[in-house]
């Protein structure tokens, strides 16, 4: 049996390799060439992944893994903020795309009992994928990272009690009312139990594990599945209780040393979860049913961000935020496969309409993944057409705190290397403006009296409404290549003249950046690696030396952390 998993868990690796090495080379996104190998994997084509249970467990850790790390970067106060659009665009996405999608049903000839199977089907937006994509664009803190994690979350609460309601209702034949009061003392229980572990006992455990590496992240996981066991137990979700429990952990510091460790981790069982779902995907014949898979696949990808833009822009926000919010619910879930499922079980529907909403589902993650991947490039494209979705006058999320639109240097992306870079600026006491995409960095910056605004280097509008003819230098800190290119391109058209700084982690791309006419590309492990040489040969073996410089570097990264 062992064995039997081994070989399975090789052979899974090994065309995953291949199939994403092809994406790679194609520059598409991993996720579809890790789905296309699960699709190949499964019982229709090699029908090699036989060992379900054991992959099943894998790809639910990943999962866990996924939402325990997107709460460590979650500050409680985030959730304030965002407590209000996320509520709203939550439950008014789940209830016009199932209006919507009944009608659509009913239209094309459904029953009425099967067009509401689809389209609650339809409303449930993958909170997997999203929170996937918008971890690997680093976009967790930029608005609609925060307002589209928020309304995930409001959407998983809606499914999570619905379920939770219906199976107790099943089961215990107990009123409404009393399944009700049930539900809230659970979560009341819930709640105060894991806010005194969280103020009294956990900073004192992980202190005490972060003395060792190995035990800080023992003690990191063991949380993790703590929580998510504790919430299986009372009927509530694993994932949510993951979540929760990062959440929990994001006031810590040793966060960051849990997320260093913990992302391999993540990155693998995530893998698995998607040649689970690959591989479970059902296929027959579906050729009675091309038309409905379009209509229904172009509505969720099409009509559900417009939905979500409607909602965001009558709340006051840009259009840009309202685009890339909107986005992220343009998929179906994997959940929506297992309704269905259920909905088959029971007798409600027939066996024909999984096929169709596997199809949908295949086609609306493909879809959602290239649009959330490129959506800079796209926004870019259309922007001028979705001045509709956005109210006149000031925008909840158009923060500003500079006088005048003249400025030496601008400066997109106030991270650790941007803090730095700020220090060199203000020595050569030059006019300079930051931006960075992160609502609470520049609140910080404006209370600093820093000259600042909300923004982010890939908005094209946002680079013209800055006056590039007179600055002299722009330096982004931003690592994504794309974005880089298409910030040079811009910024030469209007000034062939000024200075463009950008980062990259790619020799090739470092290149290819200079080719688009970059003046200088920062390369972090070079200088790193140049910098230690340099120190080598100038302190030779003198000791006092090394310890002079390595308390020069403490003050250094304590003031950058401290943000004072």
């Amino acid at each position: 049996m062992i064995d039997s998993i081994f070989l399975e868990l090789g052979a899974i690796v090994l065309v995953a390799l291949v199939v994403s090495g092809v994406m790679s080379f194609l520059k598409q996104p991993l996720i579809i060439g890790y789905i296309i190998s699960g699709i190949l994997l499964g019982p229709y084509f090699l029908n090699i992944t036989k060992s379900t249970d054991a992959i099943a467990t894998f790809s639910q850790m990943g999962v866990i893994f996924l939402l325990f790390l997107v709460g460590i970067g979650l500050n409680p106060k985030v959730i304030k903020d965002v407590g209000k659009v996320s509520l709203i665009t939550g439950i008014g996405q789940v209830v016009f795309t199932s209006i919507g999608g009944t009608l659509i049903a009913l239209a094309l000839g459904f029953d009425l009992v099967t067009s509401i199977y689809v389209a609650i089907a339809l409303t449930f937006s993958s909170t997997i994928i999203i929170m996937k994509i918008i971890s690997d664009k680093d976009d967790q803190d930029s608005v609609y990272g925060r307002i589209a994690i928020g309304f995930l979350i409001v959407q998983d609460l809606v499914v999570m009690l619905l379920l939770l309601i219906t199976a107790s209702f099943a089961e215990s034949g107990l009123s409404l009312g009393a399944l009700g009061l049930l539900v809230i003392f659970k979560i009341i229980l819930i709640g105060l139990s894991l806010a005194l572990i969280g103020h009294y006992i956990l900073p004192k455990l992980m202190s005490f594990a972060a003395k060792s590496q190995e035990y800080l992240l023992l003690v990191s996981v063991a949380w993790c599945l703590l929580v998510a066991l504790i919430f299986h137990q009372l009927d509530f979700s694993m994932e949510f209780g993951a979540l929760l429990a990062g959440v929990i952990l994001s006031n810590s510091p040793y966060k960051f040393e849990v997320v260093s460790k913990l992302k391999p981790l993540r990155d693998f069982f995530i893998f698995m979860f998607f040649i689970y779902l690959g591989s479970h995907l059902i296929f027959s014949d579906i050729s009675q049913f091309i038309v409905p898979i379009i209509i229904f696949s172009l509505f969720i990808l099409i009509g559900n961000p417009i939905i979500v833009m409607t909602l965001m822009g009558f709340l006051g926000y840009t259009k840009k935020t309202s685009f890339l919010a909107g986005l992220t619910v343009a998929q179906i879930s994997e959940f929506s496969l297992i309704y269905i499922a259920m909905g088959i079980s029971v007798g409600h529907i027939s066996q024909e309409v999984l096929p169709l909403v596997t199809i949908v589902g295949l086609i609306t993650i493909a879809g959602s993944t290239y649009l959330m991947t490129h959506s800079g490039k796209i926004y870019y494209r259309i922007s001028k057409y979705l001045k509709i979705f956005e109210k006149r006058g000031k925008k909840v999320d158009d923060l500003k705190f500079h006088e005048g639109s003249e400025f030496d240097v601008i400066l997109f992306g106030y991270n650790r290397m941007g803090r730095n870079i700020e220090k060199a600026l203000k020595k050569l006491k030059t006019k300079y403006l930051i931006v960075d995409f992160n609502p609470e960095v520049i609140r910080g910056l404006s209370d600093q009296k820093v000259e600042s605004r909300y923004g982010d280097v890939s908005d094209m509008e946002l680079l013209d409404e800055l006056n590039l003819y007179k600055a002299q230098m722009v330096v982004s800190t931003v690592k994504d290549f794309d974005t880089n290119a298409l910030m040079i391109k811009k910024v030469r058209e209007r000034n062939k003249n000024i200075i463009i700084l950008t980062v990259s982690n790619q020799e090739d791309e470092a290149l290819e950046l200079y080719k688009r006419g970059a003046s200088y590309v920062i390369l972090p492990h070079h200088l790193g690696g140049y910098h230690a040489s340099l120190i080598i040969k100038d302190f030779g073996f003198n000791q006092k030396k090394f310890i002079s410089e390595m308390e020069k570097q403490i003050k250094r990264m304590t003031f950058l952390y401290d943000g004072s």
